[in-house]
């Protein structure tokens, strides 16, 4: 086959990673991801029902964004494991910036997807690596804690409760008087049977192939029972709920009536008419304001962290920009289908691997279920009372919240808390000032970093310096200041050596400080050697013919020239203890 052949072949296949498994695709992977599929199905039906809620939209709009992703990532995923859809935090930021409004939510999902191609094609991923991990936790930790106690609400069964957090809280409590007794036990109990099949899963020992065969089918009803958990649940709060209804009975708030049937295709909706008044394409961008920065940004975000955790538990690969593609696809085709923004959820994709998936094909099962849903459950969606909805929220939010991260920051670098803890406590107010704040104070502390490097000093007659980190035009004032308080201030003037094995490039600003720095040690007689240069920077030096500039191989090297200098021996200030090879571009005696 031809090179250019291969090379088109395997860009082919980078670009529909589904080329790369497909043909090897075998009847053992289809019963695997077949059963995998419909887990993830029976799990993401209830809680795209619950989300819906949390983005403050009709029930039908978490079943329209929960199908799209499983197509799209049958053809463009790179991980096995990752299943796209409605996720707690996508929604909780929905729902703070549309406003409960779908035609804002949907064009929220076209634009963030548009936006998300982009940074795909452009390879831009990388600038998700500047929002730090204890930003993140921080976000997390606080939007578990906003979307659990937004829940309460409905756990309690109280109504007109505000959906902003610190008035939500007030009237919670304010309100608690009101708590209607049916919803209140039905979703504490629900709660309480969620908890329990979760650690039963989670505490179930691992398959044996000396089990007895009784052993592993209870083991496997068990398992079954337990990763299906929230529907089964919810079907059992749903069948309670209509048995009091056909008595009479109304003990609990239900869902009520969910749009009948498949989404209509259409394109998104680039104005809208309201009150007797159309609002544009340009007032909507701009109402979503920051939405447009934080939503895309924080889907690529939980995207790119599931894949990456569950590509490394299972040891593969996945490509980053092709997942950013792949998200960002998703949103733009969900768009069409009334979705909001989707991205990676964490707990169905755990549910899939432990389920046993072999590669995204198990996407298809659970798009299918989901489709199903739409066309032939939605009029038994009625009888799903609130309150069960609310339990499968408060159970799935509640791991987002890390306890532990506190500790671990205050053990390994307490520094980190700094932004953690800004992010965390100003996202209870606004999310967007949350996470740039926090951003901004982990830029600082690494710009800190950068400007003030720590530098390793050995005293002694040569005065050797070594900076721990590069040096880039921040630092090089810092530096000055370090080398002229303890070389040439001393009594009498020392001479000094630069350790630049860590120092990987140099700017202009650098060049022009170190030549002046040369310069002031000319004049006190004493010398200024660098050692440890990498390639790339010996020839940045080189080429700025830096008048008095040597260059070393070793530290020895260095030590055994200077102790030799006149200038080092006898501490002379004056300009003829210079010896007359400093001039520029001088090689060390080592080289040829």
């Amino acid at each position: 086959m031809a090179p250019d052949a291969c090379c088109s072949g395997a860009a082919l296949k980078r670009r529909l990673p589904v080329l790369a498994w497909l043909p090897d695709y075998s009847l053992q992977w289809l019963r695997l991801d077949f059963i995998a599929g419909l887990s993830v199905g029976l799990t993401v039906i209830p809680q795209a029902l619950a989300y819906a809620e949390v983005a403050g939209l009709p029930p039908q709009y978490g079943l329209y964004s929960a199908f799209m992703g499983c197509f799209v990532y049958f053809l463009l995923g790179t991980s096995r494991d990752v299943t796209l859809g409605p996720t707690a935090i996508i929604s909780l930021l929905v729902s703070f910036y549309t406003f409960r409004e779908p035609a804002y939510a949907v064009l929220l999902a076209f634009l963030s997807g548009c936006i998300q191609l982009a940074m795909g094609l452009l390879h831009l991923g990388f600038l998700l690596d500047f929002i730090s991990s204890p930003v993140i936790n921080g976000f997390t930790s606080a939007a578990s804690i906003t979307i659990g106690f937004g829940q309460i609400k409905n756990l309690l069964g109280l109504q007109n409760i505000p959906r902003q957090f610190l008035l939500q809280v007030y009237h919670t409590f304010l309100h608690i008087g009101e708590t209607r007794v049916g919803d209140a036990v039905l979703g504490l109990a629900c709660m309480a049977l969620l908890i329990v099949l979760k650690l039963m899963r989670e505490h179930m020992p691992p398959p044996h192939p000396e089990m007895p065969l009784a052993v592993r089918v209870s083991r496997g009803l068990v398992w079954t029972v337990a990763t299906a958990r929230n529907a089964l649940v919810v079907s059992f709060a749903a069948l309670l709920a209509y048995a009091f209804e056909v008595t009479g009975s109304h003990p609990f708030i239900l869902t009520g009536k969910i749009a009948k049937g498949l989404p209509p295709v259409r394109a998104p909706p680039f104005s809208m008419t309201t009150d007797n008044k159309t609002i544009s394409f340009s007032e909507m961008v701009q109402d979503l304001g920051a939405g447009l920065a934080v939503v895309p940004l924080m889907g690529l975000l939980e995207t790119i962290a599931v894949a990456k955790s569950f590509a490394s538990q299972n040891n593969y690969r996945i490509d980053a920009n092709q997942e950013l593609l792949a998200i960002g696809l998703t949103n733009v085709l969900g768009s069409f289908v009334s979705s909001y923004p989707v991205t990676g959820s964490f707990g169905r994709t755990a549910v899939n691997a432990q389920t046993g998936v072999c590669t995204p094909a198990g996407g298809l099962v659970t798009g299918v279920l989901v489709l199903l849903s739409l066309d032939f459950l939605t009029s038994l969606f009625y009888y799903i009372p609130k309150s069960a909805l609310a339990a499968v929220i408060i159970t799935a939010v509640a791991p987002l919240f890390d306890v532990k991260i506190f500790g671990r920051l205050w053990r390994v670098q307490r520094l980190d808390l700094l932004p953690l803890c800004v992010t965390f406590l100003l996202s209870f107010w606004e999310i967007q000032y949350g996470i740039l704040a926090g951003t901004l104070v982990s830029l600082l502390i690494l710009l800190h970093s950068v400007a003030r490097p720590k530098t390793q000093v050995s005293e002694g007659q040569i005065l050797v310096l070594q900076p721990a980190s590069g040096l880039h035009f921040p630092a090089v004032d810092a530096l000055r200041e370090a080398i002229t308080n303890r070389a040439l201030e001393a009594s009498p003037p020392r001479s000094v050596v630069l350790e630049c094995t860590h120092v990987s490039s140099v700017d202009y600003t650098v060049l022009v400080g170190l030549g002046e720095l040369l310069m002031e040690f000319q004049k006190k007689g004493v010398a200024l050697a660098f050692v440890g240069l990498q390639v790339p920077v010996l020839r940045t030096l080189l080429a700025a013919d830096l008048k008095g500039f040597r260059h070393f191989t070793t530290l020895e090297e260095a030590e055994k020239f200077l102790e030799q200098e006149p200038g080092t021996q006898s501490y002379a200030t004056h300009e003829d203890a210079v010896p007359e090879h400093r001039g520029s571009l001088l090689k060390s005696p080592s080289d040829p």
